[in-house]
């Protein structure tokens, strides 16, 4: 099977299956002789023993050869759980390589920054580089939040084009918002409302910043001063720190006097600390929305439990998460603690699959982490790792729904 939309660097997706060793074996040479030929490659039937392998051009053939096989288990394929990152995991050129490749993704990124306003067209424009004056840096909130926002949405709803049912969904701070539009708690334009008045609001707070640092909260405690607050837990030994700028630099020079590692996050603004408080009310003031039962729950990264429908249509709840310490780790820690998981990342690069690493259902190889974006590179690779995200899928055992869109013939292979 090849999926359309071959992108620049020419990759292509080919899957396969069979209901024993044979039967795959037997899929496999189909698939090898539609690359030798030129013939349409052949639609994969869904079976126990699966193959799947991301491939171009005259590689195609030897890659396939030595493509892994792996069993479905008797008791079917592990749950998807969306992970949504926030603030921090942008960088400059972010999915513009899958903006313009896949036309799904487009169009709910598009639906965002239309939903935007006025504004969304200058998003558009400083994010493409397509802009003709000045535009805002990529780490302010004014362009970090509501972009994250559009990608984070965009690869979540291309997943659940796939026919893809999530089984929940965690989101690491802004990313919280994201999980509830599309679980359905929020429209796109409630919930764009939503992110708009945060960030308004953030706006008139003071410049600070973010640092991850390698210690846990109980030894970064002695070192907090002023304003400076613990911004996140993500992680054994895995915290973040928030707070003016001026606050921020003090309490870091102190850890890197003593040796601790510090690593600053992409932000200039400090959210999560003390600093944030004179934007909550005003946050609360512009939250206006009529939550809807979910399609699939949503884990809180904040308090680490299931969102309530009282927390769901709470304008204090989603106000205060701007200025509220984020529990991402403990709230992973939960989620797993229901049974093994395929935790797929909805988002650019991976931040959240990093600290998902450190769970230990994760490195001990029952529960599997997919990145759907690479962490970085050219953007004609976005949809190279979109292809290994849904081979990653297939061959866990999920339908996949691509047959909604045409098959491309596989070129001929020569000289191979």
């Amino acid at each position: 099977m090849a999926v359309t939309g071959t992108p620049r660097d020419g990759a292509r997706l080919l899957c396969w299956a069979g209901a024993d060793a044979a039967g795959e074996r037997a899929a496999r040479a189909e698939v090898a002789e539609a690359l030798r030929t030129g013939a349409p490659a052949p639609r994969p039937v869904p079976g126990p023993v699966r193959g799947a392998v991301v491939t171009t051009g005259a590689r195609a053939l030897d890659d396939l050869a030595a493509a892994p096989v792996r069993r479905v288990p008797a008791e079917g394929p592990r749950p998807v759980v969306l992970l949504l990152p926030g603030q921090g995991s942008q960088r400059e050129g972010m999915a513009t390589g899958l903006y313009r490749d896949d036309p799904v993704f487009r169009a709910a990124v598009d639906e965002v920054l239309e939903a935007w306003g006025a504004e969304g067209e200058k998003i558009r424009a400083d994010w493409l580089g397509t802009g003709t004056g000045p535009g805002i840096p990529i780490d302010d909130g004014r362009r970090a939040q509501p972009l994250l926002f559009a990608v984070d949405y965009g690869l979540g709803r291309l997943l659940m084009s796939w026919g893809v049912t999530p089984a929940e969904a965690l989101g690491h701070s802004a990313g919280e918002v994201v999980a509830a539009t599309l679980a359905g708690a929020f429209t796109l334009r409630e919930a764009v409302a939503l992110v708009r008045g945060r960030v308004r609001a953030a706006a008139s707070v003071p410049p600070g910043g973010m640092v991850a640092v390698a210690a846990s909260v109980d030894e970064l405690v002695p070192y907090l001063s002023g304003q400076v607050a613990v911004a996140a837990v993500n992680a054994p030994r895995r915290t973040m720190l928030a707070g003016p700028s001026g606050d921020l630099a003090a309490v870091a020079e102190r850890l890197t006097h003593d040796r601790w590692t510090l690593r600053p996050v992409p932000a200039t603004t400090p959210f999560h600390s003390p600093a944030m408080e004179p934007a909550v009310a005003a946050a609360e003031r512009a939250f206006d929305a009529r939550p809807r039962p979910v399609r699939f729950p949503v884990r809180s990264g904040y308090t680490g439990r299931l969102l309530t429908a009282e927390e769901t249509g709470s304008a204090r709840f989603w106000a205060r998460q701007i200025a509220d310490p984020v529990h991402f780790g403990p709230a992973l820690t939960a989620l797993l603690a229901g049974g093994h998981r395929l935790l797929v990342e909805c988002g650019p690069g991976r931040t959240l699959t990093s600290l998902a690493f450190r769970q230990s259902p994760v490195y001990t190889g029952g529960t599997a982490v997919v990145p759907m974006l690479p962490g970085d590179g050219p953007d004609g690779s976005d949809r190279s790792e979109i292809l290994q995200a849904a081979a990653a899928l297939w061959c866990e055992g999920h339908e996949l729904a691509l047959g909604d869109r045409p098959v491309t013939p596989v070129a001929p292979v020569t000289g191979a």
